[in-house]
């Protein structure tokens, strides 16, 4: 990166990506680390074409034409990339996050766009380590949704009807975890009646050597014998800190966060997008201590994966299906195209072997140009698994 000053601030950035090239070049260093790989079979061999604008795989048996933006949040997008980074940069700098309709004044855009773009950048978000958080972890819920009694008298009946008559009946459930002094977890439950579903989602998210720290609700009351620890702080009888390190307090405020962001920036968020907002929040929270430009920069090393308009509205209900946070399909490969045997390991010991990068990537949903920079030795890892050549 020592080619681009350091961004500091929105001017900056604007100056620093004036046109269209300089953006390119920019995500050729952040996507490939300067060496373009095809998207389709993973080659670095390529050919530069159209003054720069696109590559063409050097591989004899795909030599398929490609530009950075193919098989990413931007891929065919009419919006110029000079637009598309003080986009990303103003979602991930500003604490709360930033409306559609705000975004749109001053990108000069439509709202529907903005929208479009503000869930596109969103995908980017996702957190892909696989990493369990461990030591010391605070574990809780909370509910999203407007106060029935200011519903609609229709919303209300209809309410009614459903059963759905508690103060917490009709709103989503979001479990947060938090490793102090570490990473954040926000996992989107579904309706209130699902807190069965909170043992699987604490299992699945959390080291079995962690010590875990709860409210005490009986939900929690199965964690003492999965983990190495499990404390509780009775709300009830207002007791909120004990012998200086038993307390939540610390998940509490990031759900502060959360519910400032949509109380003051969105207002109003659907059952079916409200993963994406968490984890436009948990992005933030993990990144915290990072500076704006390096907080976008590190935004754009994970623009992989392509999100459609008619994929983001179409309908779908909220069920356990969104116990573990959607990811974006991988980018469709050609299934003729051969190479190298590779081998996956895990905890030093080999889990699975592949006649090429390709069949370990439709096998294990892990794009194909991240097991290729593992087994070149730019990474050491991805997705939690190391890559070698046989």
């Amino acid at each position: 990166m020592s080619k681009y000053a350091p961004i500091k601030n929105l001017k900056d950035l604007i100056q620093s990506f004036s046109d269209e090239q300089k953006c390119r070049d920019f995500l050729v260093q952040q996507r490939w680390n300067g060496c373009p790989e095809c998207p389709y079979c993973g080659s670095d061999k390529y050919y530069i074409i159209e003054n720069g604008k696109r590559f063409k795989c050097g591989n004899k048996e795909c030599y398929k034409k490609y530009s950075v933006t193919v098989g990413t949040v931007f891929h065919a997008s009419n919006i110029p990339l000079t637009t598309w980074f003080p986009a990303v940069y103003l979602i991930t700098a500003h604490k709360k996050g930033i409306s559609s309709i705000q975004l749109a004044k001053d990108l000069g855009i439509t709202q529907k766009t903005a929208w479009f773009m503000l869930h596109r950048i969103r995908e980017t978000l996702a957190n892909n380590d696989g990493l369990l958080l461990k030591n010391v972890v605070e574990v809780d819920e909370v509910y999203l949704g407007g106060k029935a009694k200011n519903f609609s008298k229709s919303k209300r009946a209809a309410l009614k009807e459903l059963g759905e008559r508690g103060p917490v009946g009709h709103k989503i459930m979001v479990i947060g975890m938090l490793e102090r002094k570490g990473n954040l977890r926000l996992v989107v439950s579904g309706k209130s009646d699902t807190r069965e579903q909170i043992p699987l989602i604490v299992d699945n998210n959390i080291d079995k050597s962690a010590f875990v720290m709860t409210d005490g609700d009986g939900s929690y009351a199965a964690l003492k014998n999965d983990f190495a620890g499990h404390e509780f702080v009775n709300h009830k009888q207002y007791e909120y800190v004990r012998d200086g390190y038993i307390y939540t307090n610390g998940i509490e405020g990031a759900f502060s966060l959360l519910k400032r962001s949509i109380i003051g920036i969105y207002h109003h968020l659907s059952p079916k997008h409200c993963f994406r907002y968490c984890r436009e929040t948990e992005y933030r929270y993990n990144t915290r201590k990072l500076k704006d430009g390096e907080r976008f920069e590190m935004c754009l090393t994970n623009i992989k994966g392509k999100l459609s308009y008619k994929d983001l509205i179409k309908k779908t209900e909220l069920s356990a299906s969104l116990l573990i946070n959607p990811v974006l399909p991988p980018l469709v490969l050609n299934p003729k195209i051969k190479g190298r045997a590779i081998c996956q390991i895990k905890n030093n010991r080999i889990v699975a072997e592949y006649p090429s990068i390709i069949s370990a990537s439709k096998a294990t949903g892990i794009h194909p140009a991240s097991i290729s920079k593992v087994v070149r030795g730019l990474r050491k890892s991805t997705n939690g698994f190391i890559w070698k050549y046989i």
